[in-house]
């Protein structure tokens, strides 16, 4: 365990108040015996029903937060929707405190988890048998079905920001869209669980002052000649219509005037009720598990339920498609606007204006994108620094590196979407119709 870092073994949740292990070596000391305690209070499984062994516990080292666990068990007896192949999911990591520091995400995960075992909940998610949080110390645990990627039908994993790789990447980004625009939908319709508005409040006031763009005018435009040297010095990582001298230099027009009205545009996606709902934040394909159905129809379920919660409903769609490549940006956006359109209304949750949401979508894009993802060139630098024999950006340095890939990606789909979309224009288009008075 790391110096500085207090380890905790046991602690009681705050959801169940069960006591809970706090890292892996405490629940396999707390063995068949914490299992059933924690099983039966969930309702898992039935108040005679045990566990009864364990068959497999294997540290699982992925992931950017807290420890994980490959856990296969035993019961007394079966029950229908019962599920033996288990991942265990800790908030702490007490031998690594960067990424200790993360603790907090799970807590609205944990809590997700149970409203998420309600009977016909629309999306697809891991069945949850346990799960329970302590707020005070950030300390938290969750036991759930692990998806059994490239087996039994679904597909292998898909890694964040390498779609080059998957088939039919359309169907997979309408598959994504269409749950999260079914949960959505039902959100507006009031078909979730009552407790998640308490669960999950919305401060309307602090999300539109919030994740503000960090520079000054001249700061913005440092970071944008410094994006536009990347391009000279890089050519063959960026697509030519993001490279051209002319876009740079709308950029150094058009970024900093972002600032005088960011909280104008953050206030009009953030204040209007009818476009807040209940959503995944960071649906990407790796977030997702997926099946074809027996018509040969692309199905997905969704996990990693980090940070889920109520937001602007073209957050959802850019949690969705932010990882999605360039060309599809390209050919399917408006598609797949409408395709959420269609999915939410269905669901119950009324109309959307698709030219409404693409403005959201493109304001959003324009404002978190020069928050933070005017920042990536340093980033990309720093975990690759020779980057002068790369030809392209599917370089094995960059390719097999996730922290550089996604950035570059990130980067790319941010300044693409500025050049194709015209945010410049976005922002004029906002100021003219939608700005408040």
């Amino acid at each position: 365990m790391a110096a500085g870092v207090e380890v905790i073994d046991w602690i009681e949740g705050d959801i169940l108040g069960l006591p809970m292990p706090a890292h892996p070596e405490a629940l396999r000391g707390g063995g068949v015996d914490f299992l059933t305690r924690a099983f039966r209070q969930t309702g898992a499984i039935a108040p005679d029903n045990a566990v009864t062994r364990v068959t497999r516990f294997e540290d699982c080292p992925r992931g950017s937060t807290g420890r994980k666990v490959l856990l296969d068990v035993e019961y007394a007896r079966a029950e229908p929707g019962l599920h033996t192949a288990l991942f265990v999911k800790f908030s702490r990591d007490f031998g690594d405190p960067l990424r200790d520091r993360q603790r907090h995400e799970m807590e609205g995960e944990a809590r997700f988890a149970h409203l998420s075992r309600a009977p016909g909940f629309p999306v697809a998610v891991p069945a949850c048998q346990f799960s329970d949080f302590h707020h005070a110390s950030g300390t938290g645990m969750m036991i759930t079905q692990r998806i059994a990627y490239g087996e039994g039908g679904i597909e292998p994993h898909h890694e964040k920001c390498r779609d080059w790789e998957v088939d039919d990447q359309f169907g997979h980004y309408r598959a994504l869209i269409a749950a999260n625009a079914r949960l959505a939908g039902a959100h507006r319709a009031g078909r979730l669980p009552p407790a998640l508005d308490t669960s999950f409040p919305f401060d309307a006031e602090a999300a539109a002052s919030s994740d503000l763009i960090r520079h000054d005018a001249r700061q913005l435009r440092n970071r944008v000649a410094r994006f536009a040297e990347f391009c000279a010095t890089y050519p063959g990582l960026l697509p030519a219509n993001v490279r051209a001298p002319a876009f740079h230099a709308r950029l150094l027009e058009e970024v900093p005037r972002l600032l005088e009205y960011e909280r104008a545009i953050r206030r009009w996606l953030n204040l209007r009720p009818e476009q807040i709902v209940f959503c995944h934040w960071n649906a990407n394909i790796d977030n997702a598990w997926f099946w074809r159905e027996g018509d040969g129809s692309l199905r997905c379920g969704l996990i990693d339920w980090g940070r889920v919660g109520r937001m602007n409903v073209a957050s959802a769609l850019w949690g969705s498609l932010s990882g999605a490549e360039p060309a599809l940006w390209d050919a399917r956006l408006v598609a797949l606007a409408e395709l959420f359109a269609a999915e939410f209304a269905a669901a119950g949750g009324g109309a959307l204006d698709v030219k409404d949401l693409l403005l959201q979508l493109e304001l959003l894009v324009a404002l978190n994108g020069t928050c933070w993802l005017l920042d990536a060139v340093p980033l990309i630098l720093r975990e690759v620094p020779d980057l002068s024999t790369a030809q392209d950006r599917f370089d094995p340095r960059i390719a097999e590196n996730e922290r550089a890939r996604t950035q570059l990606h990130m980067l790319t789909v941010f300044m693409n979407l500025w050049e194709t979309r015209d945010l410049g224009a976005s922002l004029d288009r906002f100021l003219r119709e939608a700005a408040p008075a």
